[in-house]
């Protein structure tokens, strides 16, 4: 049986990454979280660093900006992972340069998770995150690094407890808004199968230097069918509002931040289709549940039956 390789996470307390540094663990990864000292003292994250202990996962001190502990943290490992947050994307750049002088690692994937954002059709502010992302992307290929892009697109436990609804943080019960004409094809994933599926494809041979997309066929719906879903569920037919691509746009330019980001990733998903409208070539991409038929995926049918 092939040796698991040692992987280091940066970012790991954050949203994503919780649910890979548990995964790593659980799929008997050596498994390594980079953190600052004082990450260990805060309340807010106790019972995440509990969770790290119990799975056994290794701390080492340190954070990306501290360029000494970061070269001596990816020298002890074989695959750097970063889960790091909107806010530290373009900083990634420290991490290509620690990995470039280390000079050890056997493959890096950089915080992605969304959109594949080579295919994008971004208006501010997520334009700004597509871009940032896009710039590691290419430095990680300038300096030869072997990656593997993730393109794990929305997160179920993050948007469909709204339904994808704007403004909502539970599930409409009298109308449901529809961005656009309701037709192109998201898709949602669990965030603990993202996980799984990260964990199958770091020492795969077939993801090295590809696009990982995870398009799970069950999880490939549009607005008017996640609709229809609910619909079925609650037993009511909700009234629908459909909200055209002119009038996002200007919701976009008006609302405030967070809740102008949350209407630009929609308007990238929802009307434009970004996540399914074009297909994944042999050249640059390869898709998780194809590659990893027998990981049973969460589907949103199964995922949106804890909020009837």
């Amino acid at each position: 049986m092939a040796v698991k390789s040692k992987i280091l996470f940066i970012g790991s307390t954050g949203y994503v990454g919780k649910f890979v540094v548990e995964a790593s663990a659980k799929a008997g990864h050596p498994t390594y979280v980079l953190l600052r000292d004082s990450t260990l003292s805060v309340p807010a994250k106790s019972q995440i660093i509990a969770n790290f202990r119990s799975f056994g996962v290794n701390f080492l001190s340190g954070n990306m900006y501290d360029h000494e502990s970061l070269v001596k943290a990816i020298k002890q490992v074989d695959v750097v992972i970063s889960t790091v947050g909107h806010a530290q994307l373009a900083d990634q750049d420290r991490i290509v340069s620690a990995i470039v002088e280390a000079g050890n690692v056997k493959r890096f994937l950089p915080s992605e998770y969304g959109n594949d954002v080579d295919r994008v059709h971004g208006v501010a502010p997520a334009k700004s995150a597509f871009a940032a992302k896009a710039k590691i992307r290419r430095a990680v290929e300038a300096a030869q690094i072997p990656f593997t892009f993730v393109s794990s697109n929305l997160f179920s436990g993050w948007f469909l407890p709204s339904l994808a609804q704007p403004e909502a943080s539970s599930p409409p019960r009298d109308k449901f808004v529809i961005l656009g004409d309701g037709n192109p094809k998201a898709i949602f994933n669990e965030e603990h199968d993202i996980g799984t599926y990260i964990m199958r494809a770091v020492d795969d041979p077939r993801t090295l230097n590809k696009i990982l997309y995870v398009r799970p066929p069950k999880n490939i719906i549009s607005f008017k069918d996640l609709a229809s879903l609910w619909d079925k569920k609650i037993g009511k037919t909700l009234q629908k509002i459909y909200v055209p691509e002119e009038q996002v746009l200007k919701n976009i330019e008006e609302a405030p931040f967070p809740l102008n980001m949350r209407l630009s990733i929609f308007y990238s998903v929802f009307v434009k289709g970004d996540h399914t409208n074009f297909d994944i070539e042999p050249s640059f991409g390869v898709e998780a549940t194809e590659l990893y038929p027998d990981v049973n995926y969460t589907t949103v049918d199964e995922f949106l039956d804890r909020f009837v």
